[in-house]
């Protein structure tokens, strides 16, 4: 490339980097900010949390497999109007969910209440709803794993796909100040004055009328609403910024692709292929590739951790730490930032120390989260304080978004950009069968006699587990373009 094309083939890099960062915030923004509104749900109309854990299941399942669909599917088609396409149709069922009690009295003419019939009603669109976004959300990192190896080569890879993986702290981050801390505690109208409300409250939450908890529900009635209303009319804005900012290839931008062997003179241009050709290709790079498969088990373990840590970790400082409500509350926010700093350490590790070899680093970061776990067990039965096991609890999770961003770094290297999107999808679904183990299986060991701890030995035996598939990995090649 000339000296003219190198500049602006580094500004559409940097400018496809921040348009995918960007767009997966808005995807967070819209699929995260459910369970902050959940406790409004459960409040105003009695709906149980087995039939919101059940919507969530359904939902995750099923953004797993949509992964793993639009991950085939993202190899094959634009990058950057299928990743503005599925945020789209996300953003038309959050706001009609935000919308959904008024939809549900006009067309059936059911009043909104708790009545069981408008429950029921309700229940039904909600959950379809809420599955459909779901499913559009799928199409939000296998458009990002085309595009962004697309622009940047092997060598770079996993340091610029680390400052990417922050997005999903970033609007995770954002879904909560937002949904969490801004809407559901300051928006609603208040009802705390109208007895008959403040009574159907207690009696969904099968609590007292004075009890702190249902006053704070009567006085935001109808927040859960515009916690969906909001982020999705900033996730529609989105939409066009998203669809400005990306483009497909550095071809639609009148730039020569990267080819195959980035820093030969005489490398060839990728030639066009038929849809057999792709085919033929994916099936030997993804299907048949062991090292895909292996990838694949080992990012299982890294989510088994994650959402353990994630999911189980404030619960346990609360009901077992004595951990106030605030503290606990604040446990998620402090994850993600130490996982910031996990990502973006890991990704400068592996190309600056390890010369690109991603598996190294994701062993040494699983060895660095078996270690805080073991450390956690340790402390807590010596009487350590909340706040030190909250400390460790973090560095568990800063090690564990090494692995978690950097595997899907190895999957695109070793898969190829022609495959790398089918190759993140294979990974993605695998990883979100993870919370079979980290949700149902530690939620029955912390309800048998083996407790608390043997949800944390069961994180030991998973975190080794996970550690010792990239052993194997060691002398493995950064990529498999040469092949």
């Amino acid at each position: 490339m000339t000296l003219e094309q190198q500049k602006k083939f580094k500004y559409w890099q940097w400018r496809t980097i921040a348009g995918t960062m960007i767009g997966y915030i808005f995807f967070y923004l819209i699929r995260k900010n459910f369970s902050f509104l959940m406790p409004g749900l459960t409040a105003e109309y009695g709906i149980s949390k087995t039939s919101l854990g059940a919507v969530i299941t359904a939902a995750g399942f099923l953004y797993g497999l949509s992964k793993l669909l639009n991950g085939m599917l993202a190899d094959r088609i634009n990058g950057r109007w299928h990743m503005v396409t599925g945020l789209a149709v996300s953003t038309v069922t959050a706001l009609l969910i935000g919308f959904g009690a008024e939809i549900i009295t006009a067309l059936t003419g059911v009043p909104e209440g708790s009545t069981p019939e408008f429950v029921g009603k309700f229940t039904i669109l909600l959950s379809a709803l809420w599955i459909v976004n779901n499913i559009f959300q799928g199409c939000g990192f296998p458009p990002c794993s085309r595009l962004i190896p697309r622009w940047v080569p092997s060598n770079e890879l996993s340091t610029k796909m680390s400052i990417w993986n922050t997005s999903h702290s970033i609007g995770a981050g954002l879904a909560g100040i937002l949904c969490g801390s801004f809407i559901m505690a300051t928006m609603g109208t208040d009802m705390s004055a109208d007895p008959a409300m403040v009574a159907t409250i207690a009696q969904n939450l099968g609590k007292d009328i004075t009890d702190p908890a249902v006053i704070s529900a009567a006085e935001h009635v109808g927040a859960w609403k515009w916690a969906f209303i909001i982020p999705g009319i900033i996730a529609a804005v989105g939409v066009f910024i998203t669809a400005w900012i990306l483009r497909d290839t550095p071809k639609s931008v009148g730039l020569p692709e990267l080819s195959e062997q980035e820093n030969k003179d005489n490398a060839e241009p990728e030639k066009q292929e038929s849809q057999a050709e792709i085919s033929a290709y994916i099936t030997k790079h993804v299907w048949k590739n062991p090292v895909i498969w292996a990838l694949a088990l080992a990012d299982f373990f890294v989510y088994v951790i994650r959402f353990a840590v994630l999911d189980w970790g404030p619960t346990f400082l609360r009901e077992h730490c004595a951990m106030s409500p605030e503290w606990a509350a604040s446990t998620v926010i402090i994850f993600e930032l130490f996982g910031v700093v996990g990502m973006l350490a890991a990704g400068w590790i592996s190309d600056k120390v390890f010369g690109g070899r991603a598996t190294r680093t994701c062993f040494f970061c699983m060895l660095g989260a078996l270690l805080a776990i073991i450390g956690f067990i340790s402390l807590q039965t010596a009487g350590a304080s909340p706040v030190m096991l909250l400390f460790v609890l973090a560095l568990a999770g800063m090690f564990i978004y090494g692995p978690q961003a950097l595997i899907g770094v190895i999957a695109s290297n070793h898969a190829t950009r022609k495959a790398s999107a089918t190759a993140n999808g294979l990974v993605g679904f695998v990883s979100y069968i993870s919370p079979i183990v980290s949700g149902l299986g530690f939620g029955m060991i912390a309800d048998s006699h083996f407790g608390w701890h043997g949800v944390f030995v069961a994180m030991v035996v998973m975190a080794i587990i996970g550690m010792l598939i990239f052993v194997p990995m060691w002398k493995m090649k950064r990529d498999a373009y040469e092949e």
